[in-house]
């Protein structure tokens, strides 16, 4: 028997977040998860007019490619699956990978091909800017156990969180696109954090459940050399399996002059600033950012080490090096897009964001009248 929760999130899925229409080819990707939810949600997308096409991926296989990859092997992946993405209107991601640490081992340079001749000419120059996707993680013991919750509990706040009312959350961020549009500088406070960068003629994009499961964010990207001053990272981030703490940045004219970060070692799944800068080193764009945006979902209140959740905490923003959007573009062009999330709440220290000068946000509460329906009192209703 089909779970009741399992038929609501395919039908956000088909009919909210890519919006299936007669005709139209959809990609399902599905890394390690239940054949009975991917064979759901095929049924969904052909019930709604749509063609499913489904990749059934393993992340154990895909370390072992990476592990060995060379440089004609990825070339040749990314030449076919670039052709399948250019033939499709739609594409759903679904990630049930167990352990967030399994590339861990798999050494920098091989992670470096994989984003630069594999991710980067299918996902970051097909299926985002051309297609209706949309990807979520799937429910795992790992993820429970990120979160410090049992794995029932973690399971009822899983399909809580993704199928809220996301139209309600549609209309709420309506009014903070619209100030946003009309900022010049914004400006960042709090503990280690001093950051002043200009947003003029950026694109801002509300996020509500059209490209991520959970959903609650709404982003622009500052203008690529504006950034000055410094930032604290104050929640943990995973990165191509290594989990990296105490991130501090230094920019100036829009570029990351100096990072550091926690030393964990050089152990499999240890981040240290030798990684970091590593990352950071990829190409010329990754030092500089390439997204910023303002979550508030609100029933997401503390990291879990997975970016899909963390970056739509109530109260939080998140700061990416790396690749811009081209719906919030700045021209800044790499294969690495790095989500670090800020949290702003009391209890992690407070903060507060400025539109030119104008406070709109204090210790993770929006303050302008126009916009307390984005505070969590008001979307949980």
């Amino acid at each position: 028997m089909i779970d009741a929760r399992w038929q609501r999130l395919a039908e956000v899925l088909v009919h909210h977040s890519v919006r299936v229409q007669p005709g139209e080819r959809v990609l399902i990707e599905a890394f390690d998860m239940p054949p009975e939810f991917v064979a759901l949600l095929a049924r969904s997308i052909a019930q709604a007019g749509g063609t499913p096409l489904v990749d059934l991926k393993s992340s154990l296989v895909l370390r072992a490619l990476y592990q060995h990859a060379s440089e004609e092997q990825l070339h040749f992946i990314a030449e076919l699956e670039r052709t399948r993405m250019e033939g499709v209107q739609g594409y759903i991601g679904l990630r049930g990978t167990p352990n967030f640490a399994e590339m861990s081992d798999v050494p920098t340079e091989k992670m470096k091909l994989v984003r630069q001749l594999w991710w980067t000419p299918v996902h970051q120059e097909v299926r985002v800017p051309k297609t209706k996707w949309v990807v979520l993680r799937w429910p795992t013991i790992g993820m429970a156990q990120a979160a410090n919750m049992s794995t029932e509990a973690f399971e009822e706040f899983y399909f809580r969180v993704c199928t809220l009312d996301y139209a309600r959350m549609e209309r709420a961020v309506q009014p903070l696109v619209e100030r946003m549009q009309r900022t010049r500088e914004v400006h960042i406070k709090g503990p280690g954090t001093d950051l002043r960068f200009s947003i003029e003629g950026i694109g801002v994009v509300p996020c509500y459940g059209l490209r991520n499961i959970p959903d609650g964010e709404c982003f622009t990207c500052p203008v690529r050399d504006s950034v000055e001053g410094e930032i604290t990272i104050n929640t943990n981030s995973v990165y191509e399996g290594n989990l990296y703490r105490d991130i501090r940045f230094r920019l100036h004219q829009g570029k990351i002059v100096e990072a550091t970060c926690a030393d964990d070692g050089d152990r499999p799944g240890a981040g240290n600033p030798r990684k970091l800068n590593a990352i950071l080193d990829t190409d010329e764009g990754a030092r500089y950012i390439g997204e910023w945006s303002i979550g508030f979902n609100p029933h997401i209140l503390y990291p879990m080490n997975d970016t899909l959740f963390d970056e739509k905490i109530a109260g939080s923003f998140h700061f990416t090096p790396g690749n811009a959007y081209q719906e919030a573009d700045n021209g800044n062009r790499s294969s690495v897009h790095w989500d670090l999330v800020v949290i702003q709440r009391p209890e992690y220290g407070g903060g507060e964001i400025y539109f030119d000068g104008q406070l709109v946000r204090k210790d993770g509460l929006f303050v302008l009248p126009q916009l307390q329906g984005l505070n969590p009192d008001q979307l949980s209703i």
